[in-house]
């Protein structure tokens, strides 16, 4: 059974035995059908994905109350397994980036029973209640309904991992006003979540007496996390895949009002919240769009957490977010993936996809190229803290890396011959690297567009370049290709489009 494991504040998601890192793609919200599978596969083999993120819509699971049409879920198994990749299933049920658009058409008929959020002047928001109990029961049921049939039918694992919901929470509204929400708002605050916050001193409070000027939008995150945490729960006691929620984001470095952002989601204030009202649900992951690279650092670094795995499961799917792939990797990330990868034709550029090609796809596939060989390896490194990795940033021509004894210098825009030649940075910031400590003196080396050298931290030893082999990886197992030497060490490891690893073991005198 696919799993997560946890050691000295990392994580590592076990496939087959082994840590495994998801190189992944999402395919269009509407590409998930046997009329477009066929222009996703050829994507995917293009970019050496390993996982297709897919969803599966709860209007076509369960087009009549309680009758179940599996077709679309056996058919997504049964072509992952014929083109060799693996699947994480995204259920669009209750929510979809806020919306309640994937509810079946007996539902949607009936909006009185199954409600959308009021807001405190009385007008109703595009956005489904999280207190509307027959919502709650049909959901868990129809969830339920999936993690069983999973189970019957997919002993080979094909499906490692389960999104539940998509995005979900309010756009237009920090909170639900009905009847039944303001009652719970004006209740106290549960006693579970005070304690999990660290503030039984609390108790007996209402919202707003204990969180002030923050009270309607947590409350509105407790609330759809334990709409959500009751789905999960409702599935993995029938099938127990690791289960992720995703988040669309607020700025992490100027944070706006919740007002203007998808309240209620697994923002990155109200993580704790989430994680004491949905503890059935393993993983908080980000959906990053920022497309600058202090905000994508920080979304990585806020996510990363002790208690939760770091998965970007939706990324941009423009050739600048690729590089970001390696920050990622240096946040010990499990999962990786691009948004909207398929050649269904579908834009909706700039904050997702363009009209794919193997043109706009090529440097997603440089990355997947270069550390799909090695893919075990690199996620057995990571959850040991023993993997370091860079991407450019624009005006920022040379980067360090803290590598035990070594200071790893990343230089971009060098000649490849030249030791005292001053980086440039290439004409677009696409250099990336990554550097691994395999044993005592001996390191993993890759990158694209870009030099490594290393310097020993002691001012008096000179670095030396003991052996450099490139290296294959077939099974999962580096096979020696050849010897680098002379202009291939004299100025520092030089990495151009070509895939190439290296295992270098160094030395000083």
């Amino acid at each position: 059974m696919p799993h997560l494991v946890r050691e000295n504040g990392r994580h590592a998601l076990i496939v087959d035995g082994a840590p495994y890192l998801v190189l992944g793609a999402q395919c269009g919200n509407s590409s998930a059908w046997a009329s477009t599978l066929p222009k996703v596969w050829p994507a995917l083999e293009y970019l050496h994905a390993n996982t297709l993120e897919a969803p599966i819509y709860w209007e076509q699971f369960e087009p009549e109350p309680g009758e179940f049409d599996s077709s679309a879920v056996d058919l997504l198994i049964e072509q992952a397994r014929e083109h060799g990749v693996r699947l994480i299933l995204l259920w669009f049920g209750t929510w979809k980036n806020g919306s309640s658009h994937y509810m079946p058409l007996w539902m949607k008929r009936q909006p009185e029973r199954y409600p959308r959020m009021l807001l405190a002047d009385g007008r109703r928001v595009d956005s489904p209640s999280p207190h509307a109990q027959a919502t709650l029961e049909a959901d868990m049921r129809a969830f339920r309904a999936l993690m069983l049939h999973l189970e019957e039918v997919d002993p080979l694992r094909t499906v490692i991992m389960v999104q539940v919901e998509n995005e979900p929470g309010t756009w237009g509204g920090v909170r639900d006003f009905s009847p039944a929400a303001q009652a719970l708002f004006e209740a106290p605050v549960p006693a579970t979540l005070l304690d999990a916050l660290g503030r039984p001193g609390d108790a007996g409070r209402t919202w707003a007496s204990a969180f002030g000027k923050d009270a309607d939008e947590f409350f509105h995150a407790w609330s759809v996390a334990s709409f959500i945490g009751q789905v999960a729960a409702a599935g993995k006691a029938e099938y127990p895949l690791p289960l992720v929620v995703n988040a669309a984001l607020r700025d992490p470095l100027n944070p706006p009002p919740a007002s203007s952002y998808e309240s209620g989601g697994p923002t990155d204030n109200v993580l704790s919240i989430w994680k004491a009202a949905a503890p059935a649900v393993d993983i908080l992951a980000p959906d990053i769009y920022m497309s600058d690279a202090p905000r994508y650092k920080r979304v990585l670094e806020l996510y990363r957490r002790p208690d939760n795995p770091l998965f970007v499961p939706e990324t941009g799917s423009g050739a600048s977010y690729a590089r970001y792939f390696f920050l990622a990797l240096d946040q010990q990330a499990i999962g990786w993936a691009p948004f909207g990868v398929d050649y269904v034709a579908y834009a909706n550029s700039p904050i997702g996809a363009a009209r794919h090609s193997e043109e706009s796809l090529a440097q997603f596939a440089l990355n997947y190229r270069l550390v799909g060989p090695m893919m075990r390896e690199v996620a057995s490194l990571g959850f040991q803290g023993k993997l370091h990795a860079v991407a450019e940033e624009k005006d920022e021509p040379r980067q360090t890396l803290d590598v035990g004894p070594w200071k790893v210098t990343v230089t971009y825009g060098i000649p490849a011959f030249g030791q005292h030649a001053e980086p440039k940075g290439n004409p677009e910031p696409t250099g990336r690297a990554l550097v691994a400590e395999l044993s005592e003196g001996r390191y993993l080396v890759a990158g694209l567009f870009c030099r490594v050298d290393f310097q020993a931290k002691d001012e008096k030893a000179q670095r030396e370049y003991v052996r450099v082999e490139e290296v294959a990886y077939e099974n999962g197992v580096a096979r020696p290709l050849r010897i680098w030497n002379g202009d291939q060490t004299d100025w520092g490891l030089n990495f151009s489009s070509a895939p190439q690893i290296l295992h270098a073991t160094l030395g000083t005198f």
